[in-house]
């Protein structure tokens, strides 16, 4: 038995001409809004500025996307994000520690006590090599 898929779900059915049901009554309802202030301030110079306003206000709600998403959806997730609970999390960072010129020291002889290779047996040719090494370590402390 074959059964008909429905395709291009996502597209509302235009009810009113060009309009969706939602687009026709954003319009409709900043219509008879823009009616009801004109017709309680009586005069058409006053209730120029709020019509206009409504209308527009009426018109992006009907026919303005935000990134494909009606206008209503990002309002209603703006208004949700301002009343809703926040959570802030802070995470210290641990600074890099400045090392003084006696640690420097302190760590240069440990990096030479450890990495002087025993090759040979002159304990001259030890003693220059953890020199070389010294010396270069101070020379990197200077140069910065």
């Amino acid at each position: 038995m074959r059964f008909q898929v429905p395709q291009f779900i996502e597209v509302e059915d235009k009810i009113f001409g060009p309009l969706t049901l939602k687009q026709f009554i954003y319009v409709a309802g900043g219509a008879g809004l823009s009616f009801v202030i004109y017709f309680l301030l009586g005069s058409l110079f006053l209730s120029l500025l709020p019509i206009v306003i409504i209308m527009a206000i009426s018109c992006a709600l009907a026919f303005y996307k935000v990134n494909n998403k009606p206008l209503i959806g990002v309002a209603e997730a703006a208004f949700r994000y301002w009343l809703g609970a926040k959570l802030y999390i802070w995470k210290k960072e641990e600074k890099p520690r400045v090392q003084t010129e006696e640690e420097a020291v302190k760590q240069a002889k440990n990096y030479a006590s450890v990495m002087v290779p025993k090759i040979s047996d002159s304990k001259l040719k030890d003693l220059s090599w953890s020199l070389d090494i010294k010396e270069s370590v101070y020379a990197d402390k200077t140069q910065h």
